[in-house]
């Protein structure tokens, strides 16, 4: 039997749900003016998704393939939770997307960025590199050359005081959770 809220909390889940249904309206209409698939900016959106998987395809380190894709799975999942605050909360925005449906980059989040990290962490371990180096070097080239790029061509605006330096400690989370929880994962793999 479902309880019933009270119904001032009713109105304004009411009010928020329609406000919700308005903007993601608002977001596919945005789409179809500037980011449809006559625009080259949806095209490099695509690209972006599908290049780094095809990367992936021909590079990856199929003896690890299980371990290098719980970890790029770790880096999509901690990457996409950030960007989603960062979009929600109007810290940062992306003016082109592949899907209006979704408020953040998907090639970025589901493809370039995990695949790069994952490439990255594949070549520390098969070089027996130091990962929290290599991979510190990968987030300041991520913060501090791909984003510019990527606002200087209009792909990402940042809003709210929101420097760079904010952007290479999301990365630094992310690289190090990913890395922390792919190890506690391998522990227990030992351990059993």
């Amino acid at each position: 039997m479902e309880k019933s809220i009270p119904q001032d909390q009713h109105k304004q889940l009411e009010e928020l749900h329609k406000t919700q249904e308005e903007l993601s309206q608002s977001w596919v209409d945005y789409w179809q003016d500037y980011s449809h698939f006559g625009t080259w900016q949806f095209w490099m959106n695509v690209a972006m998704f599908v290049v780094p998987l095809v990367v992936l395809y021909f590079k990856l380190d199929r003896k690890r393939a299980f371990l290098l894709g719980f970890y790029g799975l770790n880096v999509h999942v901690w990457f996409t939770y950030i960007d989603a605050v960062g979009v929600r909360h109007g810290l940062w925005s992306y003016p082109y997307q592949a899907f209006p449906f979704m408020p953040v980059s998907f090639g970025l989040d589901a493809s370039l960025i995990p695949i790069v990290f994952m490439l990255v962490y594949q070549w520390t371990l098969n070089n027996n590199k130091n990962y929290y180096l290599w991979l510190t070097v990968l987030t300041l080239v991520l913060s501090f050359g791909i984003k510019p790029i990527m606002i200087l061509h209009n792909f990402f605006h940042l809003h709210k005081g929101i420097s760079y330096l904010h952007l290479l400690g999301a990365y630094i989370v992310i690289m190090l959770l990913s890395k922390w929880l792919t190890d506690l994962f391998i522990y227990f793999e030992k351990k059993a």
